[in-house]
């Protein structure tokens, strides 16, 4: 059922220098999701983010620091590798030191026509984050505006909202069929289809999605097991599949996550409002923080428990990418509540390559535990 998702996640690169063939439109590179798609529809440009091969490279030392989390050294890696050549612009909405490293080494190392720094308040609990973002949301807007030589106007801006809010509600609606008994989707699946919502136009990805959903209402299938313990995957960013097949594999079943590549990307949608550009910087303060921007309230928390409780999760799978400061100081409460909650947790660091040996024995074992639990 997911053969389409598989091959866009497999040839990403190509499908997006066919895209630009085929549409003669530009393509923007991004590092971190708080960056407003919206803003880049509404101006026929395709959003591409900027993701790790997951191997090994020798080409970054020079460039960043190697005590830097391993999935910024990736992405910069593939840049300097010529991975995403074919790319007309890049930029980011401010993150985590990291990989705001990874995006000014690009931009000092990589030639490329268009960049955009665009600043993002780490403090979205306050009152002033929604203004603060807005304003910098219409200089995003004119920046671009300026590069391809067009005006943005409100009917882009609402064909832009519309494009993004309806790709969001039609993954909701993949994911929702996860809170089953036996899932239709594994994880692993369900996986290729939200990375690859991150690199396909979207207009054709929500087509897929829609043939999806008929295929599974009219009774499809998954041809992996999916009746194994529920689990749930969250932490820092985690697009690794051999992980996820590894995981189900051993019987374990993941029907949901927290995490940058699902469901914190697609959560909410934007709410109509009398200002549309409003209404796009509201969306991105609301939707569930990153662990950077979750204070002075810590909002995590309850929202992770929440889809625990929603999926029927019996176990968790806390991944922390190797020297990630914000998750590393987010994981030790985030487990305290788990296991104040009945929902055991297995804590794995993950570096460029995953030790799938060494962390399958890890996994095989904490299922075991789970399973014993059931019993008693």
């Amino acid at each position: 059922m997911i053969t389409q998702f598989r091959d866009w996640d497999l040839n990403r690169h190509a499908y997006a220098k066919e895209w630009k063939e085929r549409t003669g439109g530009k393509v923007m590179g991004y590092f971190c999701t708080y960056v407003p798609e919206e803003i880049l529809y509404a101006a026929n440009i395709l959003p591409v983010r900027i993701l790790g091969s997951h191997e090994q490279n020798d080409v970054t030392e020079p460039h960043i620091f190697g005590m830097f989390c391993p999935f910024c050294r990736d992405c910069l890696a593939q840049g300097l590798k010529g991975r995403y050549d074919y790319l007309d612009g890049i930029m980011i909405a401010q993150s985590c030191l990291h990989i705001r490293q990874a995006y000014t080494s690009w931009t000092k190392h990589i030639p490329i026509d268009f960049q955009y720094y665009l600043p993002m308040p780490n403090n979205v609990q306050s009152p002033h984050a929604t203004p603060y973002l807005t304003a910098e949301y219409i200089q995003f807007k004119e920046a671009v505006e300026k590069w391809i030589g067009k005006e943005i106007t409100p009917d882009d801006l609402q064909r832009g909202i519309d494009i993004m809010n309806e790709n969001r509600s039609l993954i909701h609606e993949i994911y929702n069929y996860k809170k089953m008994d036996n899932p239709p989707l594994s994880g692993e699946e369900s996986m290729e289809v939200a990375i690859t919502q991150q690199m396909v136009d979207k207009r054709e990805h929500s087509v897929a999605m829609r043939k999806l959903l008929d295929e599974i209402a009219a009774g499809g299938k998954s041809t992996k097991n999916t009746s194994g313990t529920r689990l749930m995957i969250l932490g820092s960013e985690n697009d690794d599949i051999p992980f996820v097949r590894m995981v189900e594999s051993v019987n374990g079943t993941v029907v949901t996550d927290d995490h940058c590549i699902g469901t914190r990307y697609f959560w909410n949608n934007v709410e109509p409002g009398e200002d549309l550009i409003t209404s796009i910087a509201q969306r991105y303060i609301d939707r569930p923080a990153c662990p950077s921007k979750d204070w002075i309230e810590r909002t995590r928390i309850p929202h992770i428990l929440s889809i625990a409780k929603e999926f029927g999760v019996k176990g968790a799978i806390v991944i922390q990418q190797k020297f990630c400061d914000p998750h590393e100081l987010d994981i030790p409460a985030i487990i305290k509540s788990l296991n104040a909650n009945d929902i055991k947790t297995l804590f794995l660091e993950f570096d460029v390559t995953v030790p799938l040996g060494q962390f399958k024995i890890r996994v095989e074992a904490f299922l075991e535990m789970l399973q014993e639990d059931d019993l008693f």
